[in-house]
């Protein structure tokens, strides 16, 4: 059918018939619409791998179990239900931190801890060096993204924005 297109913004299907409108017309119309929809999104919701490897050996690499395992291995948190006060006023993610300890006249520890944080650095991933410990931490935005060997923030929404001003300047 000549002129009928169907957009999907934000999970709604929206219908535009041939009333005249070109693409273009509605890339603009639904641009600034889209941007505002994904740069709102809270992460209130999110769940996040939970442990340490202090206590817990499997949380060193979730990956190496099967979905089976891991799931009995391995909790789950949903990260509103953690106990953080004014809870309300945070967006959570979750966050992987692997610390090297340096025990004096011991082989140095590798520690896991795998969770959800609610204060964001402006970097997905940062280090701290002291005398003791070596330690980096990485936060990311999607459900489980924790369980890998290395978090990389997930590009969802750079990649939404992109792809919709492409077609808002080339449409």
């Amino acid at each position: 059918m000549a002129g009928y297109l169907t957009l999907l913004v934000g999970g709604l299907r929206l219908a535009v018939g041939d009333f005249g409108f070109s693409c273009m017309m509605v890339c603009k119309m639904f641009f600034p619409l889209t941007i505002l929809l994904t740069l709102s999104c809270k992460s209130f919701a999110i769940q996040c791998f939970y442990c340490t490897s202090a206590n817990n050996t499997a949380c060193l690499d979730p990956m190496k179990y099967d979905p089976e395992t891991r799931a009995l291995v391995i909790p789950i948190i949903r990260c509103e239900d953690t106990r953080v006060l004014n809870v309300e006023n945070y967006n959570f993610f979750c966050r992987k931190i692997i610390q090297t300890v340096y025990i004096p006249h011991r082989e140095a520890q590798v520690r896991v801890t795998r969770g959800c944080g609610w204060i964001q650095n402006e970097k997905p991933c940062y280090r701290a060096n002291t005398h003791d410990h070596l330690e980096t931490a990485c936060q990311c935005f999607s459900d489980y993204c924790n369980s890998a060997v290395s978090v990389i923030p997930t590009s969802g929404k750079v990649l939404s924005i992109v792809v919709t001003f492409a077609l808002y300047l080339f449409g």
